[in-house]
Formats: structure tokens, C-alpha cells, sequence
């Protein structure tokens, strides 16, 4: 049985994932693919106990950091990897791209504690596909603010941040071109979605 493929959707807060990953698994489910969909920190139960503690308790940088690095370590081991194993597909609502964005840098997280945190969790594996929702962060928080949902303690941070993690992001793209797809999310939902299917259908025929 073929290995299942693993992709992940990234971007900051309000750039427009979620409507885009409802569309992308029924793109897959479309072709006959098998797919479940996940997000971090989330995906187990494990997972989305810290999840809302890291959504909503006050905590030390690298408590932080390496509470990211617990909940991944979890749903790797209950979910991804034994999905992958079984030939189905996984989307997922971000993955270490994330860390390094938020964390190192949005939060100022040494990037040499990253690497060892990452290099431990999950050495030598990372998506086989990552789309990047690139936005600047001024219209990112008018969207959020739009919804008028409570927002978690990232989604209250300053503007300044949410450069930093625009930033990090774009540069962690520009050090896996090959996997990190960035996309213009200030446009049309549907000329992004049209980009998606593109960049998803050469993965399926990959």
C-alpha cells in the first residue's frame, strides 16, 4: 500500500485557512482519497488539553515552546504517522512551521533550541506539501475582529508580532521552496482555491 501524504496549511491569524481546507479535503475526497483532517496544537486528546492551555494560560517562552513540541510529538505518534501507514492522507491546520513562526519569530524563541526541539520530535519528516496564506497583518486583524469570536491570547497580540511571524514565516518558506508553497491571500477566495487545486492535483500525481 502506497504511503498517504501529509498537508499542512499555514498562514497568521485570520489569512483564511479554514474555508480553504474544507474545499481542499473535498477536493481529495473528489479523487478517491482517503483523507482526515487535524490541526495543532490539537488533533488527540492529549492535544487539545494543551491546546487550550496554550491558547489561553499565560506561560514562559520556552514552556511554551516545548509544550508545542509535546502535543506535536502526541499527535504524530496517535494520528499522523499511523494515518500516513495506512495510505491515507492527512490535512492539517498548521505544523512546525508554525513554531518557528510564532515562537522564534513572533516570541523571540532561540532558533538553536528550536532546531534540537524539532530535530527530537519529528528528525527528517515534515510535510510533503505546506500552503502558506500570506496576508499582511493589518488586514489579517480586521478579519479576526470581523468574526467577533473571543480571541485567544496570540490572536491579542500587537501588530508588531504579527510581523515578526509574517516575516518568519516568509523566511522559513524561502528555506523549502520546494515544500512551502506561498499564496496571496488578499484575493478572491475562489482564485486561491483555483491555485490550491493546481498545486494539490501534481501532489496527487506525484
Amino acid at each position: 500500500m502506497a504511503r498517504g501524504r501529509f498537508i499542512s496549511f499555514e498562514g497568521i491569524d485570520g489569512a483564511g485557512k479554514s474555508s480553504q481546507i474544507a474545499a481542499t479535503l473535498a477536493l481529495l475526497q473528489a479523487r478517491g482519497i482517503v483523507v482526515e483532517q487535524s490541526r495543532e496544537p490539537g488533533g488527540t486528546p492529549v492535544g487539545e488539553r494543551l491546546r487550550e492551555l496554550l491558547l489561553h494560560e499565560p506561560m514562559d517562552l520556552e514552556t511554551e515552546a516545548i509544550l508545542m513540541f509535546a502535543a506535536r510529538r502526541e499527535h504524530l505518534a496517535a494520528r499522523i504517522e499511523p494515518a500516513l501507514a495506512a495510505g491515507r492522507w492527512v490535512v492539517c491546520d498548521r505544523f512546525s512551521d508554525a513554531t518557528f513562526a510564532y515562537q522564534v519569530g513572533g516570541r523571540g524563541l532561540a532558533r538553536a533550541k528550536f532546531d534540537v526541539l524539532e530535530a527530537w520530535v519529528h528528525p527528517g519528516f515534515q510535510p510533503d506539501l505546506t500552503l502558506l496564506f500570506d496576508l499582511p497583518p493589518e488586514i489579517a486583524a480586521a478579519r479576526v475582529a470581523s468574526t467577533g469570536a473571543d480571541p485567544d491570547r496570540f490572536e491579542r497580540e500587537q501588530r508588531d508580532f504579527f510581523v515578526r511571524v509574517r516575516e518568519a514565516y516568509l523566511e522559513r518558506a524561502r528555506m523549502a521552496p520546494q515544500r512551502i508553497r506561498v499564496l496571496d491571500a488578499n484575493r478572491a477566495p475562489e482564485l486561491i482555491r483555483a491555485d490550491i487545486e493546481r498545486i494539490v492535483a501534481a501532489l496527487v500525481g506525484a
